[in-house]
């Protein structure tokens, strides 16, 4: 069976999330950081931030809810049953803080065939509400018996 590769280049409506202090603090306490800049107001702006920190990896939180409709899409046509994680990368710019409204963008930049799997790599942007990017992540999944 041939995999549809209709969709590369395809780009999905963009999800805004806003970004919040308990949020940011309930993830940093479940992954087990106590740098107070994702705890404390106080802080993080003595630390020199707007206000208190996501952690890198808070990426996925707000990234991903735009890279869901991507995934589901017929025109993709992933067989989420059979997909395991490929992998991610990830490159941050403007740290995410409390009270940002992030807006993501997801787009489509591969659907390819090798050895019987199917390759599906998608790329999310996002920027804060001034614009200025803060994550752009590339997202392997991988489709095994294609």
């Amino acid at each position: 069976m041939a995999i549809k590769t209709e969709a590369v280049g395809k780009e999905w409506p963009a999800t805004t999330y806003e970004v919040g202090k308990e949020k940011i603090r309930e993830y940093a306490t479940v992954i087990g950081l106590d740098n107070p800049v994702h705890l404390d107001r106080e802080a993080a702006r003595a630390a020199g931030y707007r206000d208190v920190v996501a952690p890198p990896m808070f990426c996925v939180v707000y990234s991903f809810p735009a890279l869901a409709p991507a995934v589901f899409d017929p025109e993709v046509d992933m067989n989420f049953a059979a997909m395991v994680h490929g992998g991610q990368e990830f490159e941050w710019d403007e740290p995410a803080c409390s009270g940002d409204e992030i807006t993501t963008t997801a787009k489509c930049l591969e659907i390819s065939e090798r050895d019987g799997k199917g390759f599906y790599v998608f790329e999310s942007t996002s920027v804060n509400q001034n614009g200025d990017q803060v994550a752009r992540g590339v997202w392997t999944n991988i489709v095994r018996g294609v």
